[in-house]
């Protein structure tokens, strides 16, 4: 795959103190990153050199295959930035703010409007096209800053918070938006946000920021298997005559790590690897009469809180 964004250990001094410390990463072309983590973590300072609004202390950054320091209007051409503060001028509808915005970027008038409206309807303004966005809700001023991202059809789409202040019912339909966008168009997006459930839902890959450093990066199967190290396989097993000498069997299985006991007639086995086909075939084979027998696959909202705990006692 083509790199869109390559970060190689970039660092941003405030007083001595880093904002962000040696970070290294690579983001794909067409993929979407999610990246996660609390406020001060360094996402936002991180976003701002891609931009090539501040200025690293050390290390390199490319966008699009262009130094953001060096070329800074060339990445602008090409990044497309949706800020978790966003700015209209509110005596203009959201169409004629989108339409100026266009003209900005060198789109004539009549293919301004063009555009401007085909945005409005995908991102379920329609209604609102000629409303001045003074009168716009916050949810509202967030779609409208979404299609004034994608005006300029960036390669790039760099988005902070995209579902803020936005219902549930629309906070679907903008997480379908932005998937099919590097589903369909080929974009490459990086999503920064505090929503677990909703990075999880569309990012193909996530990175766990915390005090300037990314801790972990990967899909959620391997952030898991990084966090819980020996534990990364665990069989969740409910049944009925679950003895004491089947549980002495199963610990003495080579992948094996322990077995615990969570209530009666209900089990967690920690495994090295997945043998759950194996561990399936001894329950019934011993004659246990299985209710409930699975994998358990940590969620990104677990595997976030645990890196909070600290990594050691995981």
């Amino acid at each position: 795959m083509t790199k869109a964004i390559v970060i190689d250990r970039l660092t941003k001094l405030y007083n001595g103190h880093a904002a962000v410390n040696e970070l290294s990463l690579t983001i794909e072309k067409g993929e979407v990153f999610g990246l996660l983590g609390p406020n001060g973590a360094g996402k936002t300072t991180t976003i701002l050199m891609a931009l090539g609004l501040i200025e690293p202390t050390d290390g390199e950054i490319y966008v699009g295959g262009v130094d953001p320091l060096r070329n800074p209007i060339e990445v602008k051409r090409r990044v497309g930035y949706l800020p978790d503060n966003l700015g209209f001028y509110q005596h203009l509808t959201g169409l004629e703010n989108l339409v100026y915005m266009a003209q900005l970027n060198g789109i004539k008038e009549g293919v301004a409007k063009e555009k401007a409206l085909d945005l409005l309807g995908k991102v379920g303004l329609s209604d609102a096209a000629n409303k001045k966005t003074g009168e716009y809700s916050r949810g509202m001023k967030q779609r409208l800053g979404l299609a004034e991202v994608l005006i300029k059809d960036p390669e790039i789409i760099i988005l902070d918070e995209p579902t803020l202040g936005i219902d549930p019912e629309g906070v679907r339909e903008i997480l379908s938006f932005i998937r099919s966008l590097s589903e369909e168009e080929g974009k490459t997006i990086l999503l920064s946000s505090h929503h677990l459930h909703q990075v999880q839902e569309i990012c193909d890959r996530v990175g766990i920021f915390v005090k300037g450093e990314l801790l972990a990066e990967g899909n959620v199967t391997e952030l898991a298997e990084q966090l819980f190290f020996k534990d990364s396989y665990v069989v969740q097993v409910r049944g009925n005559s679950i003895d004491e000498a089947l549980l002495n069997k199963v610990e003495k299985i080579k992948d094996v790590n322990r077995v615990e006991e969570v209530a009666e007639n209900e089990i967690n086995i920690y495994c090295k690897k997945n043998i759950t086909s194996r561990l399936a075939r001894m329950f019934l084979e011993a004659g246990v009469d299985l209710h409930h027998f699975s994998k358990k696959d940590y969620g990104l909202d677990e595997i976030y809180h645990r890196y909070f705990e600290g990594r050691d006692e995981a």
